[in-house]
């Protein structure tokens, strides 16, 4: 038989040559192992001991368990989250390194003229793991029983308010900026270096008011050593169900709380981040992770990678409009 004639069932010299290219891409792919199997790093950019640290350490416990495989968490506190976000956004795509994503991703896209990585771009978003409510504070021999009563003070001494924060550009600060701009008020931000010595000004009769993360100060208000007159959620926290909201308060439409996530660098495997987001779902399900976070003044969240972008997309826009408004530097 001539070539010209060539048996139909023959393959042609085209499909040999692909089914050749395709053999060694099987094999590759058959020969991955399953993620997760080996050990995951969670990079959090807040040091050890804080809020932060203790919520990442007893979340990813449970999920350590959900998975069958272990997480170290690699603590890179810098300001703005720059350094631990860096290193994520430039990892390998693979599922074994994690970001403790939070509120400063936001707040830094307006803060910095220029960072290293876009947490839209660079990121592919997880879950979110919980929100940390803010408080009012202030000194429990403080003449204010209320923030309505502080917010009437300031309208009726322009510029004699004094309002306690950390660092400039922190959570704490933006929300005590929102607080002036949506009350109406006229009040002088003092920002410190951390958030003891917001404290030790609050309890010396510095300043009249402090904005601070509530979890590190459940103590000094169950203790009777500060009085919270406000938490700025929408929503009362749980443990202190006679202290009102902000809104409550006669603040409209004022509602602000940190926030904590799971992110991995963008193009990871889609199967991986499903696989990591049903993990941190049901660490944040687990009654006893609940109990934990809620000692620590957290609301456990959790949802679906889209409500996180969502979320970072919002939040984003919302900070860089206050820095705008309230005329921070850009650093």
């Amino acid at each position: 038989m001539t070539s010209s004639h060539r048996p139909r069932f023959q393959p042609t010299r085209r499909r040999l040559l692909t089914a050749a290219l395709a053999l060694p891409a099987a094999r590759w792919v058959q020969a991955q192992p399953a993620w997760p199997a080996k050990t995951i790093t969670l990079i959090v950019p807040f040091a050890p001991g804080g809020i932060a640290d203790i919520t990442a350490r007893t979340v990813t416990q449970a999920v350590a368990k959900s998975l069958g495989q272990t997480i170290v968490i690699d603590n890179r506190p810098s300001a703005g989250s720059i350094v631990a976000s860096q290193a994520v956004a430039k990892a390998a795509p693979d599922g074994y390194t994690v970001l403790l994503m939070s509120n400063s991703n936001a707040v830094s896209e307006g803060l910095f003229k220029k960072l290293p990585f876009s947490s839209i771009r660079d990121f592919a978003p997880v879950a979110t793991l919980g929100f940390f409510d803010l408080a009012a504070f202030v000194d429990n021999g403080s003449r204010f029983k209320s923030l309505a009563e502080v917010i009437g003070y300031a309208k009726a001494n322009p510029g004699k308010l004094t309002i306690g924060t950390i660092s400039i550009g922190s959570t704490q600060h933006l929300a005590a900026e929102l607080f002036k701009t949506t009350a109406g008020i006229d009040a002088v931000i003092v920002p410190y270096k951390a958030s003891a010595a917001v404290l030790t000004a609050l309890r010396g009769g510095e300043i009249d008011i402090g904005f601070e993360i509530l979890g590190p100060f459940l103590s000094q208000v169950t203790g009777k050593t500060l009085r919270a007159l406000a938490v700025t959620s929408d929503k009362r926290f749980p443990t202190l169900p006679d202290v009102p909201t902000v809104q409550e308060s006669g603040v409209r439409n004022y509602n602000v709380a940190s926030w904590n996530a799971l992110a991995v660098p963008a193009k990871t495997p889609q199967a991986v981040i499903e696989r990591l987001n049903r993990a941190a779902n049901d660490a944040l399900k687990q009654p006893e992770v609940q109990q934990q976070l809620q000692k620590l003044g957290v609301r456990p969240k959790g949802g679906t990678p889209q409500e996180l972008q969502t979320l970072l997309a919002s939040e984003i826009k919302r900070w860089s409009a206050v820095i705008a408004e309230a005329k921070i530097e850009r650093q």
